[in-house]
């Protein structure tokens, strides 16, 4: 196999990234996945999103099985992960985020979310979730012999 270290010997480490340097990689990324709790089981569904004031904003249907899960559950503690990996290379980064999710319903937000973030499939999306960043963790696969390039790889 070409571009793979000789057996036993890697080029590649793991490098803790702090909050600051995790939310800004998230904030670059078009997608990431929701993890929830359905029916008191693991569900999650991938959605685009953006990053503003430290929470993740996500645009949902509204009846949706996630929308539904945090209008139900006031204070649903939920997950959000996204990551940019090269498989070529075995580089890249993995971010997740760990909080509160809400409806926002502010009517000035949710205008401005709704302009800001465009849904990628063609249905009606009107529904608009905010999760706090409480927990931020994030990790870079990075190769020991050359620095990340600006993209985190």
């Amino acid at each position: 196999m070409t571009g793979l270290p000789a057996a036993g010997r890697t080029d590649r480490s793991v490098v803790e990234l702090d909050r600051e340097q995790a939310l800004s990689l998230l904030a670059q990324a078009p997608f990431g996945r929701v993890v929830y709790t359905r029916d008191a089981l693991p569900a999650i569904r991938p959605v685009n999103h953006l990053v503003d004031d430290e929470c993740v904003i996500v645009r949902t249907r509204l009846g949706s099985q996630f929308s539904t899960a945090v209008q139900k559950r006031a204070g649903i503690v939920v997950a959000y992960e996204a990551d940019d990996i090269d498989i070529e290379r075995r580089t890249g980064w993995s971010v997740v985020v760990t909080g509160i999710a809400r409806q926002v319903t502010d009517a000035t937000r949710l205008a401005r979310y709704q302009q800001l973030l465009r849904p990628w499939i063609d249905s009606p999306m009107d529904g608009v979730i905010e999760i706090e960043a409480t927990i931020v963790s994030g990790i870079r696969l990075a190769d020991t012999h050359h620095p990340p390039t600006a993209d985190g790889h």
